[in-house]
């Protein structure tokens, strides 16, 4: 019931994840990412806890490739879970369990990752991946959002989405970006509005935290 994505901006060295959903709070279960490490998303029966131990093996030296082979030998019940990774070169892994239900896909493309569960078609995540590889000089934040609206726009999941999030980090410990949608009927338009909203103040607010006598006033 769920599609999503992580992409990496070269350019800036940020790295996002975006994801939709038909359940509540999906911003606190899925996306998981650490400025200069990577990223990682959890989902179908989601398991909060292998995204912290995802970024703890991307940041001991783990490939995305041997970050998804410890989550799933680190789990009992891995045949439940979808699992994506990328590291921090970009490189991307991901692990479809054994009762992760159909339709469900994933695609790779440089510096993206997108996976989905319960899709209306396999060919959710391709559309997805397409979008984000199609804008490389649009910021990363507008990469995502593009990617989940053609992910909707290719079919989405059985059933209503409801909840959404964008996630994206940058140079400090705390998110560049963080905005979630929590039971709207239209959780990707409510998305972008919240992002166009955000957007002029997001520098703003990374100010206040790293140099608050020459911060704006927001």
């Amino acid at each position: 019931m769920t599609f999503s994505l992580l992409g990496r901006c070269a350019r800036t060295g940020q790295f996002g994840a975006a994801v939709t959903t038909s359940s509540i709070a999906v911003g606190t279960r899925v996306p998981f990412l650490a400025a200069g490490i990577g990223g990682v998303l959890t989902q179908h029966r989601t398991d909060p806890r292998l995204g912290p131990r995802g970024l703890d093996l991307l940041r001991s030296g783990c490939s995305a490739e041997e970050a998804i082979a410890a989550l799933v030998a680190s789990t009992p019940h891995h045949r439940w879970r979808q699992l994506a990774v990328m590291d921090a070169a970009g490189r991307t892994a991901h692990f479809d369990g054994a009762n992760v239900k159909p339709e469900r896909g994933v695609a790779h493309g440089t510096d993206v990752v997108a996976l989905g569960n319960i899709l209306s078609s396999p060919r959710v995540p391709e559309a997805m991946a397409a979008a984000f590889l199609a804008a490389p000089d649009q910021p990363l934040t507008e990469r995502l959002l593009r990617a989940l609206e053609a992910g909707e726009e290719a079919g989405g999941e059985h059933g209503d989405v409801t909840s959404a999030c964008l996630l994206v980090v940058h140079r400090e410990c705390f998110p560049y970006v963080d905005l979630r949608i929590d039971k709207d009927p239209r959780p990707l338009p409510a998305l972008r509005r919240l992002w166009e909203e955000y957007a002029p103040l997001a520098d703003g607010f990374v100010r206040r935290a790293v140099d608050p006598d020459d911060a704006p006033i927001i």
